[in-house]
């Protein structure tokens, strides 16, 4: 049951991070601002992490590429598999 809400929590947050992403490609005014602000709340502190270690690019930022390849492929089978294997 928990091992369930987690994955899905995951996933929830991988779409943030795309929403975000698709944000950032909209001028910043009004509505998009306040949105796309509120979702950087959430996922810059993620993406920060990712952004000291991943060279700059130019105008191109791979950040989120890199942070949702490692929240889909890391992070969810090892808390997935550490929850299942403690019954939860």
């Amino acid at each position: 049951m928990l091992s369930l809400i987690v994955a899905r929590a995951i996933s929830f947050y991988g779409f943030l991070i795309i929403g975000y992403v698709l944000l950032s490609w909209l001028p910043a005014t009004g509505t998009v601002f306040e949105i796309r602000r509120t979702l950087g709340m959430f996922v810059e502190p993620y993406l920060g992490l990712f952004r000291r270690i991943v060279p700059n690019m130019g105008m191109i930022d791979i950040s989120p590429i890199i942070g949702l390849l490692v929240l889909q492929l890391l992070v969810a089978p090892l808390l997935l598999t550490l929850l299942k294997s403690i019954g939860l």
